[in-house]
């Protein structure tokens, strides 16, 4: 960091090392925008971002897409002391930033992944696409921005700086969404308080499961979309994907790992089940693929397998955890 630089950790992109839920061996090593920020934020911090999983738990598919999972705020407050609230963005977002950061808080804030070239390749430069960033670091004088965003922590500067922020000729365009994460009742429990605090929540999350297999009613609802999906095309069929299958994988993976983080025997069934949902849903995108594009693929037994893997891993969290 230079002179005119506010940052609350001393953190350089190129020697950033990202936590393990994000490394290249996971099926999934980037989920979605939200969980992905917090995950580097929490490693950042210190925090396990493991712990305050129990949540996956209780996922579900809601008719139309898998349910767009994040970490509820009130499990980072009861687990390490976060205080989450919204924030009114009334001047830019460049000073409202430096400020916090200088009074020892963070914040999310939506920005267009336009402008993030992180995700080179991808929307960056290519298309316009929300995604959530957590700044760490600002230097207003030399447009300078430093932020966890999916796998990393990155920065932006310059053209990328003043777009992301929304600081240029932007007129008639909304605020972004924005939170402000309070540190100053953060804490760090032993790691046997959090195994014991990460229990009770996946007690209290296993109760709130969905009252019927969220993978059968995806299924039918998927197949059923086959038609207009292949009318759509590819570019259609990647935000319906990420939307269905990559989010119930990406959920599996996170799910099989929480479970196997509390280190109980009687609930291995339950990891390994996960652990194959995570697999086949991503063979099943792959088949999908092949089916928008006319081509012949059985998704059918896919969808087969996954429903009866959630069948068996939940009856052995009704089991474990109770009914």
């Amino acid at each position: 960091m230079t002179a005119e630089s506010v940052g609350l950790l001393d953190l350089d992109p190129l020697t950033y090392t990202s936590h393990a839920l994000h490394s290249d061996d996971r099926i999934w090593p980037e989920t979605n925008c939200y969980v992905d920020l917090w995950i580097e934020t929490l490693h950042a911090l210190g925090l396990d971002p493991v712990a305050p999983l129990a949540f996956t738990l209780a996922c579900d598919f809601n008719g139309e897409q898998w349910e767009f999972f994040k970490y509820p705020h009130i499990d980072l407050q009861h687990l390490y002391g976060l205080r989450i609230t919204e924030i009114n963005l009334w001047r830019g977002a460049d000073i409202h930033i430096e400020r916090h950061l200088r009074m020892g808080r963070l914040m999310t804030i939506e920005v267009d992944s336009w402008f993030l070239p992180d995700t080179a390749g991808v929307s960056y430069r290519v298309e316009h696409q929300k995604s959530s960033i957590v700044p760490q670091m600002i230097d207003r004088p030399a447009r300078r921005l430093g932020y966890f965003h999916n796998r990393g922590y990155y920065e932006i500067s310059d053209a990328d700086y003043v777009g992301a922020l929304q600081l240029g000729d932007a007129d008639g365009a909304l605020p972004p969404y924005a939170e402000l994460v309070d540190l100053d009742h953060l804490r760090r429990p032993s790691s046997d308080t959090l195994a014991v605090d990460a229990e009770q929540l996946a007690r209290q999350y296993v109760s709130q499961r969905p009252s019927s297999n969220p993978i059968a009613r995806m299924s039918s609802s998927l197949q059923g979309d086959v038609p207009w999906l292949q009318a759509a095309g590819i570019d259609e069929f990647h935000a319906y994907a990420f939307g269905t299958l990559r989010q119930c994988g990406a959920w599996a993976e996170l799910a099989s790992t929480f479970l196997g983080s509390l280190h109980r025997a009687d609930l291995a069934p339950a990891v390994d089940l996960l652990s194959n949902i995570a697999a086949t849903a991503k063979t099943c995108q792959f088949k999908l693929a092949r089916v928008v594009a006319g081509r012949s693929a059985d998704i059918t037994s896919s969808f087969s397998t996954m429903i009866d893997d959630w069948d068996g891993a939940y009856a052995t969290l009704a089991k474990v955890f109770g009914a």
